[in-house]
């Protein structure tokens, strides 16, 4: 069983607070079921990343980046689409001087 879109969330902001970095919810979707974009930020290098989760061909959840770009603009014309095709995803962002995402699952490499 997994966590509520919310609930999860919420669980990511505490996580990166904990560790001194700033994060907070850009976009709210559906509570429950909602898809999660984690837009970081590493701002003393200038750099953005996103990260969406994915299920792999064998059931695995993982999170990866859906677009490869590291500017932020770019990022965000992504996220713009992404909401525009579905209006219950949510959007996270972690502003954090060494850029780490904070997501306890599996990652996949660039």
């Amino acid at each position: 069983m997994h966590l509520s879109t919310d609930i999860w969330a919420s669980a990511l902001i505490r996580r990166a607070e904990l560790a001194g970095a700033f994060a907070m919810v850009i976009r709210k979707g559906d509570a429950r079921a909602g898809a999660v974009l984690v837009k970081v930020l590493n701002r003393p290098q200038g750099t953005a990343r996103l990260y969406a989760e994915a299920t792999r061909l064998d059931g695995e959840r993982v999170w990866m980046q859906p677009a490869r770009s590291d500017q932020e603009p770019a990022l965000d014309a992504y996220i713009a689409r992404a909401a525009r095709i579905d209006p219950d995803v949510w959007v996270l962002e972690i502003d954090d001087r060494q850029g780490r995402h904070f997501l306890t699952e599996p990652v996949e490499k660039d």
